[in-house]
């Protein structure tokens, strides 16, 4: 009996010890994932996977090349029309990226308005973060409307705003919940003043880059046309199948792949030239 209360008490002891003493490893969780769970974040598209979308590029590669191949008899043709579908979801969703941070980039000084009011009207800080899924943007009011029922369930406004900025995967969005955050740490006797000053700068940022992207529009629309039209012929022609095969031969092949690596190179080129600076998510 003995044995066993001193067994117990030095068991005892060296928990209590090791929860005082021992060094403790900081758990660190990487919210950034890949760049396809980047991507889709960014799109609004969170909850599909990585897996699906290359499933759906692999799905979409392999019908554009047994369809252009049973026309044209011409494996590299067909090979490259493979490359081009299976691309193809991948662009769509680096489209809705720009068309998303571009629609959020217009609407986000009016929600920090809305912000601004609220807290001015006497609201607490969580509240008046809610008040946005009804008040707010359209655009916004999904996002804010999670927000708003996390924070009904869990009642930790952190976790709650991880969340959102999870959702919003918006440069904008970050740095204006990293700043509720501290104002809700340290204390936010001046933050209404810092959200009317975000909004005028917000709005001011919006103007300047709508201006910019309207005065380059054609350059970035004859970019994308002077690539696409070779290929468009190259697909009209592969319906004339004396014609067409001729690129099944080895130097068929080797034309279309030097003709594709310029397509890239020189669209990549183009757009690299005309290419606005884009704020990155420094604070995810």
């Amino acid at each position: 009996m003995g044995a066993l209360v001193g067994l117990g008490f030095g068991i005892g002891a060296l928990l209590i010890w090791s929860a005082f003493f021992l060094p403790r490893r900081p758990k660190v969780t990487d919210q950034r994932g890949g760049r396809g769970e980047q991507l889709l974040a960014r799109a609004g598209l969170g909850d599909v996977s990585p897996a699906s979308l290359t499933a759906l590029c692999v799905v979409l590669g392999v019908a554009a090349f047994v369809v252009v191949q049973a026309v044209s008899r011409a494996a590299p043709v067909a090979l490259c029309f493979a490359l081009m579908a299976g691309y193809l979801p991948v662009g769509v969703l680096k489209a809705r990226v720009r068309k998303r941070q571009a629609e959020f980039a217009e609407v986000w000084p009016d929600a920090v308005d809305n912000l601004a009011s609220g807290v001015r009207a006497g609201l607490s800080l969580p509240e008046a973060v809610a008040s946005l899924a009804t008040n707010g943007p359209e655009p916004l009011r999904p996002d804010f409307d999670q927000f708003a029922l996390d924070y009904q369930v869990t009642g930790r406004f952190d976790e709650s705003l991880e969340r959102l900025k999870h959702r919003l995967a918006d440069p904008v969005g970050d740095r204006v919940v990293e700043g509720l955050r501290i104002a809700r740490e340290v204390g936010g006797g001046e933050l209404g003043r810092l959200l009317r000053n975000l909004s005028g700068y917000l709005r001011d940022e919006a103007r300047t880059r709508s201006e910019l992207e309207s005065r380059q529009a054609w350059t970035v629309n004859g970019a994308r046309l002077a690539v696409a039209a070779p290929w468009v012929v190259l697909l009209f022609m592969s319906f004339q199948g004396d014609v067409i095969r001729r690129y099944a031969s080895v130097g068929g092949a080797l034309v279309l792949g030097v003709g594709g690596a310029v397509c890239v190179l020189a669209y990549t080129v183009m757009m690299r030239i005309g290419r606005l600076p884009v704020e990155q998510r420094i604070l995810r």
